[in-house]
């Protein structure tokens, strides 16, 4: 490295960086180097997009000829690069666990080929989402519209995608994914959060669906939609303890209006329609109305 100049002031300033990475962890990458790279993970998230949607990104020009070189040209890359992001992941986990006894790659290459294995089925699932977009929208005009410029596909179709590699446990990369299409679409859906065939959400900007939130088949949602966590439990040192179910279930036909807020593990029956602006926090049964209560106008005697 050439020798340059540094005044003295930014050699101070230099020091007191530093010395702000001394005994942390967590949010400096100094020395770090099995850690999964935001970057690759986003790019093969865009290759698997290119299978579910083919010809979406415009990046290979695919005809009924070429296509399933395509394909398994994007099949390999994605195994390759995948297995390779997914290895980091875990390797990123054993360090923190002090674990020296887990094969990472092993399981980062039976992770990927069980992703790879479901994408039939997920690309099925997203025909459906975006049949369910068609149908909930009059103003769709083709499935084409919906999938190159409607911000729910983006949204579902990478939620779908890293729900499968957080039911394998695998840290880091499901939320990278989601927080990219958060980042893109204003949806805020955990990985976690489990969701039916023939999802739609309308417009989307603003909606929050937390991680143990679970929702059925055909159901459609709003903007500014939450379906959140009522209150969290805590040890006896006030430390939020997590796991367990704490977001709501969303039965099987359900439309929620824009900025509903439903929160804790209730249950919204079958067929239910929740209204604009309402806040839910008990259960309700099937085929439920539920609309928040008229405001009320109190006047004060002047006299």
């Amino acid at each position: 490295m050439t020798d340059r100049y540094v005044d003295p002031k930014t050699e101070q300033l230099i020091d007191a960086v530093v010395r702000t990475y001394q005994n942390d962890s967590g949010t400096n990458f100094i020395d770090v180097v099995n850690l999964p790279i935001r970057e690759k993970v986003l790019h093969i998230l865009e290759n698997i997009f290119e299978l579910l949607f083919p010809g979406y990104g415009g990046t290979r020009y695919i005809t009924r000829e070429n296509v399933r070189f395509v394909v398994g040209d994007l099949l390999c890359h994605i195994r390759t690069d995948l297995t390779e992001q997914v290895a980091l992941a875990l390797q990123h986990q054993c360090r923190i666990k002090n674990c020296s006894t887990c094969d990472c790659d092993c399981m980062a290459k039976d992770v990927t080929d069980r992703l790879l294995a479901r994408l039939p089925e997920i690309r099925e699932l997203l025909k459906g989402d975006v049949q369910a977009a068609y149908d909930g929208d009059p103003a769709a005009k083709s499935f084409e519209e919906i999938v190159i410029a409607y911000p729910c596909i983006q949204a579902v179709g990478t939620h779908r995608i890293a729900h499968e590699l957080y039911r394998a446990d695998i840290p880091l990369i499901p939320r990278i994914m989601s927080e990219s299409a958060h980042s893109k679409t204003g949806i805020d859906i955990h990985p976690g959060a489990q969701i039916g065939k023939n999802f739609f959400i309308d417009h989307g900007t603003g909606v929050v669906i937390g991680e143990t939130a679970i929702i059925g088949n055909g159901v459609k949602i709003y903007q500014g939609v939450t379906l959140g966590a009522m209150s969290f439990p805590r040890d006896e040192r006030g430390r939020i303890i997590k796991g367990g179910k704490r977001h709501p279930t969303i039965e099987d036909n359900v439309t929620i209006y824009a900025e509903a807020t439903i929160l804790g593990d209730i249950v919204i029956g079958a067929g239910s329609i929740v209204s604009g602006n309402a806040w839910v926090t008990k259960a309700m049964p099937p085929g439920s109305v539920i609309a928040p209560s008229a405001p009320r106008s109190k006047h004060r005697d002047s006299g």
